[in-house]
């Protein structure tokens, strides 16, 4: 049997394992998490494919207008860049939504598993502290799951932004170099 074989046995054994564990809100949140990270490699594919074409072209754009000093010049080349920004800015509140979405699925699958416990406490006969902490301990998976994916959301928010930002201010500089070259 070939390595990787035996190495996607042992994922999928350790994946189902703790999806038993955690209950089917965990799937949820799965679904969730490859979302967010689905958004950040289609950032990273638009920012090296779409956006720096764009910013390409925009830039030629500019350099190609007779006039660059006027009101109306500066104004135009404000709404291109901001037209521009825009579209990298694009997916961010999805983002953003996604990332507030987690923590909550996380908290409702410590809820149902929870009530699962206290279910299965009463209905057998005997004080069962051991059972109760083991339900208590996977009832609190989701939640630790959600904050985990919320938490790296988080950074990939405060990272694309960070992005954008320096891109306008970048945008910024190229178009007036661009602008001061074409004149020297």
């Amino acid at each position: 049997m070939p390595w990787f074989e035996l190495l996607f046995r042992a994922w999928l054994d350790t994946l189902t394992r703790f999806v038993d564990a955690g209950g089917p809100v965990l799937v949820v949140i799965g679904v969730v998490a490859m979302l967010v990270f689905a958004v950040g490699v289609e950032r990273l594919w638009f920012f090296h494919f779409h956006y720096r074409p764009a910013r390409r072209d925009l830039v030629e754009r500019w350099v190609s207008r007779a006039e660059h000093a006027s009101w109306s010049a500066r104004t135009l080349r404000e709404v291109w860049v901001s037209e521009l920004i825009r579209r990298l800015r694009r997916p961010l509140p999805w983002l953003k939504l996604l990332v507030i979405v987690c923590p909550l699925l996380g908290l409702l699958g410590t809820v149902t598993g929870m009530i699962t416990v206290f279910d299965s406490l009463s209905l057998a006969s005997s004080n069962q502290a051991r059972a109760m902490a083991d339900g208590v301990a996977r009832a609190t998976l989701p939640t630790l799951t959600g904050m985990a994916v919320s938490v790296v959301g988080l950074l990939l928010i405060t990272r694309l932004e960070h992005i954008i930002r320096r891109e306008d201010q970048r945008l910024h500089d190229r178009l007036a170099r661009a602008a001061e070259d074409a004149h020297a």
